[in-house]
């Protein structure tokens, strides 16, 4: 349930139709995975794959209270709107910031997707940050309940990034993820089929997007908004020192006098501006191996951290990490997809795995 990131799995209960319609037919059960991220919200449905993957905003009237537009949409509003107009992010910090519009938008996309039956509502599974609390859960699990989810089930994020990733983390041998999302970065070691040191903290792509703006800001006394310093992040940003030599030019309102003014940024000055961001991510990991057992330790060198999130597609972060945290660093397959795969995988073995409901 991705940024930050939350996983609903849905299954739908098996539906008889009987002779009313004039024969036998049979709904089967499909069950679905979503990834309710900070940034993004991706769905995986059985036998689909992941069927939607849009950004978890939602633009709203202030006056009246009426839904503009969800997703995509909404996201191209971002910066753009009149007064009365806000386009709102209902996820913050991996955590639900506005609850009414969270339920509003889950609604919006488990419609958008058609798999309800017609007398049954889902089962949902909802992954969130290792350290969140009993409060948060509570949210999560009654907005989930409120967009149509009859069972709620909680899972801790890392493991189901881990199992999207390919790692065998059900077997004895230490596994670690960095799961890079919008809100939050999840750091875990994992072994037989459970967690056994973690740690979540309150920086990923998002505050990454801030210090760029604040570094603009300070620097060409130049005032941008989140979407350009999105694509400064994605063109030319890196945070290993020296691995990227490109340029972008931005343009913005120049603080002195008040007039739009154009800019060339380059790599070098964004890796200084993310030093500070990502230095927080790299404790957090040094943190989690200093508690880690010698024996999962060892594992760990042999196999290597896998980078999963959508935060971890960031230039350099890789070379970062394994310089270090002094052991190799690999990037997952489709970062950003993970928890959304990790979900679908879980539905094939979810007897293997202990499911806990939110009382």
């Amino acid at each position: 349930m991705v940024e930050y990131e939350i996983v609903a799995l849905c299954s739908f209960d098996r539906c008889e139709i009987g002779s009313k319609l004039g024969g036998k037919g049979v709904m089967f059960s499909r069950d679905i995975g979503i990834d309710l991220g900070t940034a993004n919200v991706l769905i995986h449905v059985k036998g689909k794959g992941i069927i939607l993957n849009e950004p978890a905003v939602v633009a709203m009237d202030r006056r009246t209270g009426k839904v503009l537009e969800v997703g995509e949409e909404a996201h191209r509003m971002v910066g753009r709107t009149p007064g009365n107009i806000e386009a709102i992010r209902p996820l913050r910090d991996g955590v639900i910031a506005d609850f009414d519009v969270t339920e509003i938008m889950l609604k919006y996309f488990i419609e958008k997707i058609k798999v309800k039956g017609f007398l049954s509502k889902p089962r949902m599974l909802i992954c969130c940050p290792t350290n969140i609390t009993k409060v948060e859960q509570k949210a999560i699990k009654e907005a989930a309940e409120k967009s149509g989810g009859k069972k709620i089930y909680l899972e801790e994020e890392p493991k189901v990034a881990a199992i999207g990733a390919g790692m065998e983390i059900f077997q004895p041998s230490g596994n670690m993820v960095i799961d890079v999302g919008g809100g939050t970065t999840d750091v875990a070691v994992l072994s037989m089929g459970d967690i056994v040191t973690a740690e979540s903290i309150k920086m990923a792509g998002d505050k990454f997007d801030i210090a760029i703006l604040q570094y603009i800001k300070a620097k060409y006394k130049l005032l941008i908004g989140e979407r350009t310093a999105e694509d400064i992040k994605v063109n030319v940003a890196t945070v290993y020192k020296g691995s990227r030599n490109e340029e972008i030019d931005i343009r913005g309102r120049d603080m002195v006098t008040g007039l739009p003014r154009t800019i060339t940024v380059h790599s070098d000055e964004i890796e200084e501006a993310l030093r500070e961001p990502v230095s927080l991510i790299t404790d957090a990991a040094k943190a989690v191996l200093e508690q880690t057992s010698p024996e999962l330790s060892a594992d760990i060198i042999d196999r290597g951290v896998i980078l999963t999130g959508g935060g971890a597609m960031i230039h350099g972060i890789d070379q970062l990490l394994a310089e270090e945290l002094k052991v190799p660093v690999f990037l997952a397959e489709e970062p950003m997809n993970c928890v959304a795969r990790g979900t679908g995988i879980m539905l094939e073995n979810i007897d293997r795995i202990a499911r806990k409901k939110i009382i």
